[in-house]
Formats: structure tokens, sequence, C-alpha cells
């Protein structure tokens, strides 16, 4: 046991040293064309978390013409948030998983490393509501809406049907206009794989009829380390009958799905996904992609479509042959885990596209992410670089005020961002309430996708 003990504080000595190191960035990898440099393989690979701060009398950063506010303070872990329809803002909040057998010592020391970056508050396993009853932008009334959950991470209204996924099953409340708290305990629609739990988080969106729920489940492991037998129904989005409960894999080979959503006006399913770790600071990027039926996205054979990983036996060259590349690339190690449609009530150059909450790396020298970024799209779909639009979570001296997961556009253009380092709801208004209205009364201002947002975690 001593010698046992003198060879794991070894290598978390060895680890923290090669943690400091900056590693060198490649050309950046944004969009569908992302420059992919050879694997960096090693004993251990590079883990830096930035150190919390508080923010003080600081806030985050947003585009001028825009305000962003904390609506809610103390939150217990908030992942994600739903717009409900007279306005009220659900909130779920939980954190889950910490099961996951460590098998080798990188897996202790990432747990350190990745600890740093973390809330000390404990999970609230529960839903808020937060009212602002006289429509001045302040949430002043909040109550508990649902406790005893599990974790909820995604979160879904179909008429008045409230769906929450806990990370061990699907549940359904029952939800009238204006209801401050849940009437009951909530049914059961499906459980979900729970086994291991490594990657824990549940995203989920439902179909834009309301007949499907579609549920990200992640990988058990980084690249199957823990067999294959644990990733049975794993890194997968799965489609479920609403009134059924009956499951089937809808696309199959994505890592870790954490945020689900249709784009508006269409039946297109959209997802963000963290991709694998541990070859290198360069690789593999995570991304934003348009969810094909049946489709293979490559996890754990290949990736970026037909780039083989040469760590996973046995070989499976037919996977391979079948792997689809994603729609973009949102650069490696960034860790998305919220995804909203914008639409024409946000404004400006932010008015067509997408906004993705980037939770930020662990596993690299130079941190990346840690803010909510907006792809621009044109006749559906992505073109062009990210742009910052929330911005502050991460200073120039490596210290972290904050870490994004859920996204949530509202029908009146404020964006909400969940915090689940600072336990807080962030909301950023547009300035030019006149050019907002202005924009509201034409015939073919996009609708919100809020309802359909849900999802966060590590990658």
């Amino acid at each position: 046991m001593k010698t046992q003990g003198i060879l794991y504080a070894t290598a978390l000595s060895i680890l923290l040293t090669a943690g400091t190191a900056h590693a060198a960035d490649s050309e950046q990898q944004f969009g569908p064309n992302p420059n992919l440099p050879e694997p960096q393989r090693g004993l251990l690979p590079n883990m830096t978390i930035p150190e919390p701060a508080p923010w003080d009398d600081a806030k985050p950063t947003v585009p001028d013409g825009y305000t962003i506010t904390a609506i809610a303070n103390d939150l217990k872990v908030p992942r994600h948030t739903l717009v409900l329809p007279n306005g009220d803002i659900l909130v779920a909040e939980g954190k889950g998983g910490g099961k996951a057998p460590k098998k080798r010592p990188k897996d202790f020391i990432a747990g350190i490393i990745k600890s740093k970056g973390t809330t000390s508050v404990e999970s609230g396993d529960r839903l808020t509501l937060l009212r602002d009853g006289d429509g001045d932008g302040t949430y002043e009334d909040r109550t508990v809406f649902a406790d005893d959950l599990n974790a909820p991470y995604g979160l879904a209204l179909v008429d008045n049907d409230l769906y929450v996924a806990n990370q061990d099953a699907l549940v359904r409340f029952d939800y009238e206009a204006g209801q401050r708290k849940a009437s009951g305990p909530p049914d059961v629609v499906t459980p979900l794989p729970a086994r291991i739990n490594h990657h824990w988080t549940k995203a989920l969106t439902a179909s834009p009829d309301g007949e499907y729920l579609y549920v990200g489940i992640g990988s058990n492991s980084n690249i199957t380390e823990r067999g294959m037998e644990a990733e049975v129904d794993r890194a997968e989005i799965w489609e479920i009958d609403a009134e059924t409960g009956a499951h089937r894999a809808y696309a199959t080979g994505l890592r870790n799905p954490t945020a689900l959503t249709f784009q508006p006006d269409t039946d297109q399913l959209w997802a963000v996904v963290n991709e694998r770790d541990e070859l290198g600071p360069n690789l593999v990027p995570d991304y934003l992609t348009r969810v094909q039926e049946g489709a293979f996205y490559g996890w754990p054979y290949s990736y970026w479509g037909q780039h083989v990983d040469p760590r996973v036996k046995p070989e499976n060259p037919k996977k391979v042959e079948s792997a689809i590349a994603p729609d973009y690339s949102l650069g490696s190690h960034h860790a998305p885990l919220g995804i909203a449609f914008s639409n024409q009530q946000v404004g400006g150059e932010f008015a067509n596209g997408v906004f993705v909450g980037e939770h930020g790396s662990w596993n690299r020298g130079d941190p990346v992410g840690y803010k909510v970024v907006f792809i621009p799209f044109e006749n559906g779909e992505p073109a062009g670089d990210p742009v910052d639009f929330v911005t502050g979570f991460l200073d120039g001296d490596d210290k972290t005020r904050g870490r994004p997961v859920g996204v949530t556009v509202a029908p009146d253009g404020s964006v909400l961002v969940a915090d689940d380092l600072t336990n807080a709801v962030w909301r950023v208004t547009r300035n030019d309430a006149d050019g907002q209205a202005a924009e509201a009364d034409q015939p073919d201002a996009a609708q919100s996708s809020d309802s359909e947002d849900g999802s966060g975690a590590s990658s």
C-alpha cells in the first residue's frame, strides 16, 4: 500500500506540473472542415482548470447594445432553463454521476483536476420556478416547483405535459399555465441508462408535433476503457414515444450529446456533442451538427467521419466506413453543453443562428471555452466563425468566475444562460426596445425554440 501511495503521489506531481505547461495551438478549428493534426498520445494528458474567483463588482461581458443581469443567485447547480408560456422560467438544478469506478491513475488525477472547476454546493435535485410578476425584468418571485428529483438536466413542455430528464429516467409532470408548484410526483415515461453513468447528463427536446421526445445519452468512458459491455445503449440519441415510452436509437456514435433542439419551423434535430480526450490539445473537435436519422457519427472507432482512433481494439472497419462527419466544429475541448436557436427579437447580427454554451476545457494547457458563442446561419445551416456573445467568465489570468451550461432564447429575445459555477442564471437583453418591437411586427420573424431546449456536463 505504501508503494502504491508513493507511485500515486509521484504521478500526481508529474501531472500537476505538466498541467501548468501551455500547449501550442494549431490553426483554429472552427467550421465544417477543421484542421485535424496528428494525434498526440502520452502517459498523462495536459490538464488545467482555471482557478475559480468571485465576481465581486464584475459581471460577464456582452456585445454593445445588450445588457446582462443575474436574475437568480444562490441556486443549487443550475443546468438548464425552460421558458413557460406565461413567461415563468423553470431551472433544472442538479449534479449527477460521481460513481464511475476509477481504473487508471490518470482517472484519479483527472478527478482532482476537474473538481477544481466545480461548485462545492450540493446538488439541488429540483426544479425552481422564477416569476417576474410586474414585467420589470426582476424575477422577484422564486419557488420550488418540484424536488426529490435525481440530477434533472433536460426540460421540455408539450401542451400540458412537462418532461424532465433525470439521470436515470425520463419523467412527466402535469402542468397548467401559471402553476407555481407540481401537483404531485411525476410519472415515469421510461427508464434511462444509469449504470456507471460516466456521462450522467441526459439532454432532452421534443419534436415539433410533440409526439416524440429525444434524449441524449453519453458514453460510459472516454474510449471504451470499461469495455463495450458498459456501452450498451450509450453514446446515442434516443427517440421516445411520448405516449407509450417505447424507444429506439435515433442516431448512434455520438460520444456525449449534451444538448438538443429543433430548428424553428422545421423537423430538423440539432445537437452539440463533446468528443473524446487524450489525443492532444487539438483533437478531437467538439461539434454542432444536424442529427440524421439512423446515422453513425464514429464513436468509438473513428472521429470526424472516418479518422480511425487507433486506441480502440478490436477495430471495426465496417463501422468506420459508415461514419459520417458532423456539420460544424466548435474546436477541441470547448465542452459545449447548451444550444438554442435565435429569433428576430434578439436582433442585430444575432438574429439568425444558434447560441452555444461552452462549459470550458480541463484537458489542455491553454483553457478554451468558458463562454457563450453565436454561430451565424444562412439558408438553414452554419455560415461563418463563432462570434462571442457572453464572455468574461475566464479572465486573462486564467481565473474563472463562472461556467456556462444551458442556453435558452425567450420569445421576447432575451437570452438565458445557466451558470453552474456561480450558481446563477444570467439574462441578456437588447437595449433597443423600440427596435425589438419593430422587428417583432415583421411577418417573417422566426419563432423561438426555447420550449424545446434542454441539456450540460463536462466532457
